[in-house]
């Protein structure tokens, strides 16, 4: 019965998408079809051969050097803070986690290696693979191919950073493509953490998080084109693009300065949507209580998304409690919504429960996070500012909705 819970739910988020598409006569079904397939595809190798996963965990590990070499810099600055070891016990898991000083400066190692890798005319090499495997599979061009794949490793501005000469001229879907990527997987920084908050509910939940990623990129794919559908030729990074500098030198110092603004600029939009979101809550408190408990943002998203985490073929008995996780994560980021999940004792949800809920909340569809990659967006690309704050809303949506399609496949999969 589940199963075709699933099933039909599967149906109603793509029905959904295609039902509040900007143009549903410019979608092209062969996309929506070959990226489905391919995303159950991925999902059938990953959990049925867990062998196959070592390979993401070599890519992984890449982007791990890259995490570690920040980590270098920001602890001979900042000491503990930047990630160096505490001077104290930490008491609270995640405790000793500054996000300012630990996870944010990979923005500017990351804008470093993308000004030098477009000095050496590397980048522009690599999006042409990237066109030539993609133009031919899943009919995108190779600059979006490549922003939406390393979201599978990084963050929902560092990714973009790749692609930076090329953000000017990719279409309006791409643009959103690549923003709903953003939305629907979490960076490498956040993996281990995130799944030492549920190791004890969830066996192998490292293994999970590093298969939901690269899931749901696929689903990222035809979940954005469903939404905002674009006709126009796709960006295939076959233009001649300025390498951005007459040195190496040059091309640190400017990577190092864009990405030093784009740091401030992101710590500054933080502060302010989760201060938002108190004040919001805030004012919902004077409402009276319900059921015990103050009226709260992410209760209500809680209600209202209960019969989404229901189309992912949750039973109704368990659908309140995974929808207020869900809530959690739209409202407090992802990472709070997984520490929730890790303190819900284990006899309350069942075990499919919570493997489907473990890939339904790794996304950074949240408000915070969508802070953090409008303002990079803009930064980036000024001159589209306004067509990326028309998209930033959507984007959460479709990016949820994408990392729920991988959940639904999930939960489909294992009930056999």
């Amino acid at each position: 019965m589940l199963i075709l819970q699933s099933v039909v739910g599967l149906g109603l988020l793509i029905g959904l998408c295609w039902a509040f598409s900007e143009n549903r006569q410019s979608i092209s079904f062969s996309i929506i079809i070959k990226s489905l397939a391919l995303q159950i595809v991925f999902a059938l190798i990953l959990l049925t051969l867990p062998a196959s996963k070592q390979l993401f965990v070599v890519l992984n590990d890449g982007i791990a050097i890259l995490q570690a070499a920040t980590k270098e810099g920001t602890t001979f600055i900042f000491g503990y803070l930047g990630g160096g070891e505490l001077p104290f016990e930490e008491t609270l898991p995640g405790g000793g986690f500054v996000l300012a000083f630990q996870a944010m400066p990979l923005v500017i190692v990351i804008s470093v290696v993308a000004a030098i890798l477009m000095y050496f005319k590397i980048l522009p090499l690599i999006m042409r693979g990237f066109s030539f495997v993609l133009e031919k599979t899943l009919e995108i061009g190779g600059a979006l191919g490549l922003a939406i794949s390393a979201n599978a490793f990084l963050g929902m501005v560092e990714s973009p950073l790749l692609i930076k000469p090329y953000l000017t001229s990719l279409n309006r879907g791409e643009l959103f493509a690549v923003m709903c990527a953003g939305m629907a997987t979490i960076a490498g920084t956040m993996l281990a953490l995130e799944a030492s908050m549920i190791q004890d509910v969830v066996p192998d939940a490292i293994g999970h998080l590093i298969s939901c990623s690269l899931i749901t990129l696929p689903a990222v794919v035809y979940i954005s084109h469903l939404l905002v559908p674009d006709g126009d030729p796709v960006t295939t990074g076959d233009q001649e693009i300025d390498k951005g500098a007459d040195s190496v030198m040059e091309a640190i110092t400017i990577g190092t300065s864009n990405g030093l603004q784009l740091f401030l600029n992101i710590i500054a939009m933080v502060i302010v949507i989760v201060a938002l979101v108190y004040l919001t809550n805030a004012l919902l408190g004077i409402l009276p209580d319900i059921a015990g408990s103050a009226i709260t943002l992410e209760r209500i998203l809680g209600v209202i998304m209960a019969p989404l985490t229901m189309m992912m073929g949750i039973p109704w008995a368990e659908a309140f409690i995974t929808g207020q996780l869900m809530g959690t994560k739209v409202v407090l980021t992802e990472f709070i919504a997984y520490v929730r999940f890790g303190q819900i004792p284990a006899e309350e949800l069942s075990e499919k429960t919570r493997i489907i809920m473990t890939y339904a909340l790794c996304g950074f569809a949240n408000f915070v996070s969508l802070g953090i990659m409008i303002t990079g967006l803009v930064t980036m690309v000024p001159t589209r500012r306004a067509e990326i704050l028309e998209l930033g809303g959507k984007s959460i949506i479709a990016g949820t909705i994408a990392t729920c399609t991988t959940a639904t496949i999930v939960g489909i999969i294992i009930s056999f």
